[in-house]
């Protein structure tokens, strides 16, 4: 325990997991933590003592079903091993952490998700900036960028950290600027200094200078990238040869979209339980690479317009030639994770089977980089130049192990033959065992007459004879007797104890050397890594490409028109996400959008609530993302000039914990918007103002739309409203073009009919929505009788005093009929009511207690 507490006294804030025998053993408070996480028995140590202590432990072959548990939980995990034979040693067994796991700092397939990447962020505070870097130690990744807090934000959202490291004075500031949204670790001041961060990178990448990486000019990104690699090693992960680059996430190379818009807009997290994202829908990649790098192409578009014809062109060849995909389709199924195998061998943490998984990887690339490179289409051959055959690494794998080699190497037979011919020998010493015994079990029975004689073996006392209490006076006088039981005793004789050594022996050597073998394969495989991650990179593209193809037969998208300029000209465009989730015998309403800066830049679309008006919004700006990720878009055609930052204010979000209304969210959400539009920017509105008063909504709606008509930039903006008074706007200003989502009325009814149509719209058929919802009929009618006074009134008077006028009116009008004394009692009850002051839950409960007069009577 004093050599526990030494340890744990180093890991103060993580869970200790020490390693006893065949034991992994917690203690005192973790104790108590790891009973309760992972529902395993919580015993003590030393009961009743003064050294008393909560106990609990699992076996050391489980550990990798219990540590990940510990890990989701979102536990720091120091695994505290020996580190020397207990057999070699008279005293007390050295041990050390081995290695410290951590949310983002795992390389355990069940804490990580095949299709995300696990990153560990760090992010570093300047005066003006931050600068961040994410770094997945499971893939290599490294990736460092710096801006204000806005992008640092908008980063974290797209890359999702499974933890961040913090500097001790900053966390306050953190906590202001990011919520406490994200795992976080806070480290000493003195790691975020930019000498130690530079040393601490050229000495790992083994450059004098950073130029090569071009990122040289990024002060506060070097220093939140070197503090990353101090957390690697600070955890014990010093085997990082897998990590052989680093790189800048160029802001200017992709479309800009603000937190606000990624979350609007769903594209990879879904705003409500079940919801569907656009992630979900256009995922067709087969292997974890090709997921892992389709999310970052959905999270950074591009803006070069032959980047993205590229893109297309490859997929339109996917489409085109059916065999190809075919062949590709059934390789791709073949292929195992390579970025983290090979991150395995780099970190030592490969086993046999895992080694063989990538030899039958790269075999199964063969035939995709065989039949690219015959293509006569020169992206699709540049493509299948860009695969290394990695022929002399598959060789050597197949010459060293076994196709069927174990997971644990200490099973042994996972070596292959005709490699070592010592291990070849001694095998034969170890097969022929059993032959042996079975030799020495006949000749023994015959001689003792025993016909139930049985050689067995046991950790204890190694090979022995047992004999049934029946034969006890058979035995022979040279046997010498080790065990009791209750029907049997247990023998050994000079002869089993000569075999035991021998073949003891014979098995230590040869796990021995299969150890030794090993490890010098995966020395040589570290001289791949760099062609085995570049292989994984042009797999992962080839298969987003081929996974666009798919999409794109399946739902029939159409390749879009890129061009340089500032229009955008949708025909019979879909929503790609709701036309997936409408029911089979349902077909989704498609609708034409055209924008452009010089004649309709703005397009004012009125209608209902529930007609669809926020889905068009959202379906111009998907389409848009889809046509710049390099993918086939779902419209009967598309001409889109190149976009570079799409803005949303779509829905309701409230920041309560923050203080913030909805208003004030809307209102912050819209004024990032106007402060950073450009020309070849797409703005989306929805129902800007509603958060207010109707004529202050009316007020600041209208200002925005001048705002952005008059605005240089003549920014290319859907504004979806309930205020009908907007619709002057267009008598006005000549960009300004009103639009209608049209329904049709039956009676009393409406069909939303989801068609976008050229002119206005005076009704927002918010009753009839009202009724379609299941609202009361007395609530129903009295909303009928309010609208039709104020549509009476609306000319002149304010909305509040129309309602205090219709009020006695329409209660005159309506319970003329009844006798004095009940009409007296309700003209007083409402008349004492302020209608000023009454939320809507109030009245509902006043008309109730109304009702209940009424039927009394």
């Amino acid at each position: 325990m004093k050599q526990y507490n030494a340890i744990k006294v180093k890991y103060p804030d993580a869970m200790l997991l020490f390693r006893v025998g065949d034991f992994y053993e917690t203690f005192g408070d973790d104790a108590k933590k790891a009973a309760e996480v992972l529902s395993i028995t919580l015993t003590k140590r030393g009961a009743g003592s003064d050294s008393e202590t909560a106990l609990a432990g699992f076996p050391h072959h489980s550990l990798n079903t219990y540590l990940p548990k510990l890990v989701k939980a979102g536990m720091r995990v120091a695994i505290c091993d020996q580190l020397e034979d207990p057999k070699m040693t008279k005293t007390i067994v050295k041990r050390g952490v081995t290695e410290l796991v951590t949310p983002g700092v795992s390389l355990n397939d069940e804490v990580l998700q095949s299709k995300k990447n696990n990153f560990l962020a760090a992010i570093h505070f300047d005066k003006k900036q931050l600068g961040i870097s994410f770094l997945d130690v499971s893939t290599g990744e490294y990736l460092v960028a710096q801006g204000n807090a806005e992008y640092i934000d908008k980063l974290l959202q797209n890359f999702a950290p499974s933890e961040i490291l913090v500097q001790k004075q900053n966390k306050q500031q953190f906590l202001e600027v990011f919520e406490n949204r994200y795992y976080s670790f806070y480290l000493d001041d003195w790691v975020f200094q930019t000498e130690y961060a530079n040393e601490t990178l050229q000495n790992h990448f083994e450059v004098k200078s950073l130029k090569g990486f071009g990122i040289q000019d990024l002060k506060c990104g070097i220093i939140a990238a070197g503090a990353v690699l101090y957390y690697l090693s600070e955890t014990q992960h010093n085997q990082l040869k897998h990590i052989q680059n680093i790189s800048r996430i160029a802001e200017d190379n992709y479309v800009w979209m603000d937190r606000f818009t990624v979350r609007n807009l769903e594209l990879y997290n879904p705003n409500s339980v079940n919801a569907v994202t656009l992630l979900d829908v256009i995922d067709k990649t087969i292997s974890p690479m090709g997921g892992r790098l389709l999310k970052r192409w959905l999270a950074l578009p591009l803006k070069n317009i032959d980047s993205i014809k590229n893109r297309h062109e490859l997929v339109k060849h996917f489409i085109d030639s059916n065999s190809l995909s075919q062949t590709v389709t059934y390789q791709l199924k073949q292929i195992s994770d390579l970025e983290r195998l090979v991150s395995k061998v780099a970190t030592g943490k490969a086993n046999p089977r895992e080694i063989v998984l990538l030899k039958d990887s790269l075999k199964a690339i063969l035939p995709i980089k065989k039949e690219l490179e015959k293509s006569k289409n020169k992206a699709v051959s540049a493509l299948g130049n860009q695969l290394n055959s990695c022929s002399d690494l598959i060789e050597k794998i197949s010459q060293t192990l076994f196709d069927d080699a174990p997971v644990n190497l200490n099973k042994g037979n996972a070596i292959a033959n005709n490699v070592h011919q010592e291990l070849d020998d001694l095998r034969a010493i170890s097969s022929s065992g059993k032959q042996f015994l079975d030799a020495m079990l006949a000749r023994e029975t015959e001689r003792t007459g025993i016909s139930s004689l049985k050689i067995a073996f046991n950790n204890v006392f190694g090979y022995y004879i047992e004999v049934r209490n029946t034969h006890k006076d058979k035995v022979p006088s040279e046997w010498i007797r080790k065990q009791t039981l209750v029907s049997a005793e247990r023998y050994i004789t000079e002869e089993l104890k000569e075999y035991e050594t021998k073949i003891l022996g014979a098995e230590e050597k040869i796990q021995t050397l299969e150890q030794q073998i090993f490890s010098k394969l995966l020395q040589y495989i570290i001289q791949f890594v760099d062609l085995i991650q570049n292989n994984a990179k042009t797999i992962a593209k080839i298969d987003c490409l081929l996974g666009f193809s798919v999409l794109a037969i399946d739902n029939n998208y159409v390749r879009p028109i890129m061009d340089e300029s500032t229009d955008l000209d949708i025909k019979n465009g879909r929503h790609p996400v709701i036309e997936k989730q409408l029911p089979i015998d349902q077909t989704y309403i498609a609708n034409d959008v055209v924008l452009n800066r010089n004649q309709q830049q703005i397009i004012m679309i009125t209608g209902p609530n529930m007609s669809g008006k926020s889905a068009i919004l959202r379906q111009t700006a998907l389409i848009v993302l889809l046509a710049q990720m390099g993918s086939y878009v779902p419209a009967h055609n598309a001409k889109i000039g190149i976009v570079d930052k799409i803005f949303t204010r779509v829905g309701a979000s409230d920041n309560i914990s923050m203080g913030e209304s909805t208003f004030m969210v809307e209102m912050n959400e819209t004024a990032s918007i106007l402060n950073n539009i450009s020309e070849r920017s797409l703005v989306l509105l929805d129902e800007i103002g509603r958060g207010t008063s109707t004529y202050d909504g009316i007020s600041i709606a209208w200002a925005i739309s001048e705002f952005l008509h008059e605005h240089p930039s003549k920014a290319k903006t859907l504004f979806a409203t309930h205020y009908h008074e907007l619709n002057e706007m267009t008598t006005t200003f000549e960009r300004i073009k009103n639009f209608n989502v049209s329904v049709k009325e039956l009676e009393d009814n409406i069909i939303f009919l989801r068609k976008l149509v050229s002119g206005g719209s005076n009704h927002s058929f918010g009753i009839h929505v009202a009724k379609l919802a299941g609202m009361p009929n007395m609530v129903i009618h009295r909303a009928n009788k309010i609208l039709k006074k104020l549509e009476e009134n609306n000319k002149n008077d304010e909305v509040k005093e129309t309602l205090k006028q219709t009020q006695n009116e329409d209660l005159q009008l309506s319970f003329f009929q009844l006798d004095d004394p009940l009409l007296e009692n309700i003209r007083e009850e409402i008349l004492a009511t302020n209608i000023d002051t009454l939320t809507p839950i109030e009245a509902l409960m006043k008309l109730n207690e109304i009702k209940r007069m009424l039927l009394k009577k």
